[in-house]
């Protein structure tokens, strides 16, 4: 007995947290549609000025908000399942293949949507009701958790022929004709690897940055070199007290005693590298 009741106050808690996570639904729903509103109608009005790229890119953006929008309403039916047939959770080995593929596939969005914290803790409960096993291939994103929710969480979703495809649409909603074949194949492959190196950027890697930090730094290295130089020909004597912040030059009268010192500031020529 003590068993069923603790499975009990388990799946109330999680039909509770599902409760939640619908209703927050709804509210993280509205910022997106908003978002992806006005994406489309900056593709409407690029494509309108002949922008064609630029439309392109901003596609991504409409893709994206359209995507989560997909995703909120997958969740919010596979909570309102597990909610409604929340009894046969008491015993998970007699469950069906369409509350387990819900299950599932709630266990797998709670990696990825953190706008739904309660989709964490119902996670918990699900995977100390159908075990480890089942806990992982959920995470993984096998076994029965939805296609369609693992591409539109986990997929690759800002590739060209995605985005035409999108941009089309938008064209068609607008009257507006569209014609591909001025881009250059070259064109689009900048496109698709901006896009590729925008995603690693986003998860975390900075080998991007790090590679336009070392050509900026080249550069400075390049242009202090230069300076240096010039510092070294047209200034052969320095004073101690100035070297750090100016280029000097010394003027030395005939019975060897300094008359005038003449100095231009400068930036700090001696380094040769990036902060």
């Amino acid at each position: 007995m003590g068993l069923l009741r603790k499975t009990s106050k388990q799946t109330a808690k999680l039909k509770s947290l599902l409760e939640l996570a619908v209703t927050r639904i709804a509210v993280a729903r509205r910022p997106r549609v908003a978002r992806k509103s006005i994406a489309s109608s900056d593709v409407s009005q690029l494509l309108a000025l002949g922008h064609l790229d630029c439309a392109l890119s901003r596609t991504e953006q409409v893709i994206q908000e359209d995507n989560m929008l997909e995703v909120f309403g997958i969740i919010e039916l596979y909570c309102n399942r597990l909610i409604e047939q929340a009894v046969q959770l008491d015993k998970p080995q007699e469950c069906n293949e369409e509350l387990r593929e819900a299950a599932a596939s709630i266990m797998f969005a709670a990696s990825w949507c953190g706008n739904l914290p309660e989709l964490l803790f119902a996670r918990t409960i699900l995977a100390d009701k159908f075990g480890n096993d089942f806990a992982v291939a959920a995470k993984e994103g096998t076994d029965i958790v939805d296609p369609i929710l693992v591409w539109k969480l986990s997929g690759n979703t800002t590739n060209m022929e995605l985005k035409k495809k999108v941009t089309k649409e938008i064209a068609a909603e607008n009257n507006i004709l569209v014609d591909f074949s001025g881009i250059p194949e070259e064109t689009e492959d900048i496109l698709v690897d901006f896009s590729e190196l925008q995603e690693v950027t986003d998860d975390g890697n900075s080998n991007v940055q790090e590679l336009i930090d070392e050509m900026s730094c080249q550069d400075d290295m390049d242009g202090s070199s230069e300076l240096e130089d010039d510092h070294q020909h047209s200034h052969r004597t320095n004073t101690s007290g100035l070297e750090s912040d100016e280029n000097v030059q010394v003027i030395t009268n005939s019975d060897g005693s300094d008359d005038e010192i003449k100095g231009q500031r400068s930036r700090k020529w001696w380094h040769l590298g990036c902060t």
